[in-house]
């Protein structure tokens, strides 16, 4: 190093400088020297360094190295090379210049401390990748909780940063942390929420990635595609994406419907209304009618007899309509309804099936439907639904019912405008 030393002091007398001019024109001359092995050492890391260790990570089996190359853990290292070529050769080109090392080490440290926390940083993404690849990562997430050691880690460089610049000891700006911790709280609130929320939601089991949630607030309805510290984002069924602080998860009430998709069955719950006025008690016709229905068949004839041994038990004078019990067509509906949700080749059979009276109303009275699809998919239960209550409002004239609308003459149409009491508006509609 020396002899390169004198050879460049040789080269600068030769020039013919004044004695003056040839100190600072060799630490020039130095300068440039550093900055050419920089990029040197730099073009040798990405172009040699780094495309051997593409290949080898391509041959390995691991998927880990993978997950690395993919997030530039290797590339942010390559970016060392030029400064650890700065900080070793650095003083024995400047060793006649000592205020100028000091400031080359000082911009060294500097970098060197940025480009460590840049590839802490990959690499915490690396380990968020890898743990993606498990199926422990849909019910614990994680990523919530590498962003909380990012915003930790950036906060120790910055204090590093400072005490590598200010010339003073970390332990001076940890103390101080006290002092300002109030502010820090007020700064961080979001991020501190988040985090607790976070370790909430992942011990709790919550939420978990793929989940169809609705919170009417925030006009979600669709499926988690991403929980991090600050924000879940959901996926709509219309493609938008609602964007939802983590900590109202929470802080206030939503609908999971990951146990519909664990239990394999979607609900059913819709009513059908039935005109009052044609309820009625069944006569001997319908009810050999009914008789030829096969799923009724069954049904009937236990009913039959059930009613005949209750009334000749208790002697009733079934002369009179409202002595003694009776088959009513609602009734009998009713159980065919059943009878055929059962047999259903799309209606679950391990979870409630049901039909229903509700309570009557001014539409008529409700037979409820309350059942289970096996079929989740959106599309498919839609069109299982439709198909049931196709069948049960066609149907329902044959046990001599009429479903509940009301009169052409009342129906109102709900979008039109309030008439405008305009005489001049009116005559033009």
């Amino acid at each position: 190093m020396e002899k390169i030393n004198l050879y460049i002091e040789s080269i600068i007398e030769q020039l013919g400088l004044s004695e003056t001019l040839i100190q600072p024109a060799k630490g020039v001359v130095f300068i440039i020297l550093l900055i050419l092995l920089s990029v040197l050492a730099n073009w040798v890391a990405k172009h040699i360094i780094l495309v051997v260790v593409r290949k080898l990570v391509k041959k390995s089996k691991t998927s880990w190295d993978d997950i690395m190359l993919e997030k530039k853990v290797f590339h942010r290292l390559s970016h060392l090379a030029p400064v650890m070529v700065i900080y070793w050769i650095g003083p024995a080109f400047m060793a006649d210049f000592p205020q100028m090392i000091n400031y080359i080490y000082l911009a060294s440290d500097l970098y060197i401390l940025l480009m460590i926390l840049i590839v802490f940083y990959a690499l915490i993404d690396s380990v968020g990748g890898i743990y993606n690849q498990y199926e422990i990562s849909r019910t614990k997430p994680i990523k919530g909780y590498l962003q909380g050691i990012k915003i930790i880690a950036g906060m120790v460089a910055g204090i590093y940063f400072l005490s590598i610049l200010l010339d003073r000891s970390p332990l001076y700006f940890f103390t101080g942390l006290g002092a300002v911790m109030a502010i820090l709280l007020l700064v961080f609130r979001d991020t501190i929420l988040g985090f607790v929320a976070g370790v909430q939601v992942s011990t709790n089991n919550l939420v978990q990635i793929g989940d169809w949630i609705e919170m009417p607030r925030y006009g979600a309805d669709g499926d988690v595609i991403d929980i991090s510290l600050h924000t879940v984002l959901i996926r709509n069924f219309d493609r938008t994406i609602t964007t939802i602080p983590t900590y109202a998860l929470v802080s206030e009430s939503f609908k999971n419907w990951r146990g519909m998709v664990q239990t394999g069955g979607r609900r059913i719950m819709r009513d059908v209304y039935i005109d009052i006025n044609t309820i009625k008690f069944c006569d001997k016709k319908m009810l050999e009618k009914y008789e030829q229905v096969n799923i009724l068949q069954d049904y009937i004839k236990e009913r039959k007899k059930e009613i005949e041994d209750y009334n000749q038990k208790y002697q009733v004078d079934t002369g009179i309509v409202a002595n003694g019990r009776r088959m009513t067509n609602i009734g009998t509906f009713r159980a065919y309804i059943t009878r055929y949700l059962q047999k259903h080749p799309k209606i679950h059979k391990e979870l409630i099936c049901m039909v229903r009276q509700m309570p009557p109303t001014e539409k008529g009275v409700a037979l409820q439907v309350y059942a289970f699809t096996n079929d989740i998919n959106w599309v498919n239960y839609e069109g299982i639904q439709a198909d049931i209550f196709d069948h049960i409002l066609s149907v329902a004239s044959f046990f001599e019912l009429k479903v509940f609308q009301f009169p052409a003459e009342l129906n109102v149409n709900f979008n039109d405008e309030k008439p405008s009491e305009n005489p001049e508006v009116v005559s033009k509609q």
